[in-house]
């Protein structure tokens, strides 16, 4: 990938939600950063004390099938195919927003840095867009709130124009003759 590649909107689509955390994948942030695999995750583990669990974890292979099977990406299928050697090859780490500009630090270099600049852009971007989809969901809520309350105050408005509507009732006809 090269460097006019790296937008909030490309790093966005690389965001997944894992166990109710947003999170970016090992072998995403390698293509963005331009690094193996491997070696981002030698770097990880060679700085374990500034990768908690809230920054950084890894897959279980139920969560590796489920992500496999929402994106049907062969990229990532690739990834935990069984090996040319035998045996499985390692779940996957994913990162945290957190996580993610932890890395910045264990990966020194131009492209490091801008591509920490484009990822913390698009969490940015995408807790605006989850607080503007929460803020409408709570206009909404509160529009039919009010339609509710006005509904009966309507139904009464048009009661009494129909009835305003009807024509007016025959006056009554004079009796003619004895009573």
């Amino acid at each position: 990938m090269n460097n006019k590649e790296i937008s909030a909107e490309v790093v966005a689509t690389k965001i997944l939600l894992v166990r109710g955390r947003k999170v970016m994948m090992d072998r995403d942030l390698s293509d963005l950063y331009g690094v193996e695999v491997k070696r981002l995750n030698e770097q990880v583990k060679r700085n374990m004390l500034r990768f908690p669990l809230d920054f950084c974890f890894q897959l279980t292979k139920e969560e590796t099938i489920s992500l496999e099977a929402q994106s049907n990406d062969l990229v990532l299928k690739s990834q935990f195919a069984t090996s040319r050697w035998g045996g499985n090859r390692k779940l996957p780490y994913v990162f945290t927003e957190q996580g993610v500009a932890m890395l910045s630090s264990v990966l020194n270099s131009k492209r490091a840095i801008q591509v920490n600049i484009a990822i913390m852009r698009a969490f940015v971007r995408l807790r605006e867009l989850l607080l503007t989809h929460k803020d409408l969901a709570r206009r909404l809520e509160e529009l039919e709130h009010k339609y509710q309350l006005h509904e009966k105050d309507i139904q009464v408005i048009f009661e009494v124009i129909r009835k305003l509507l009807e024509p007016p009732p025959e006056p009554p006809k004079p009796r003619f003759g004895i009573n």
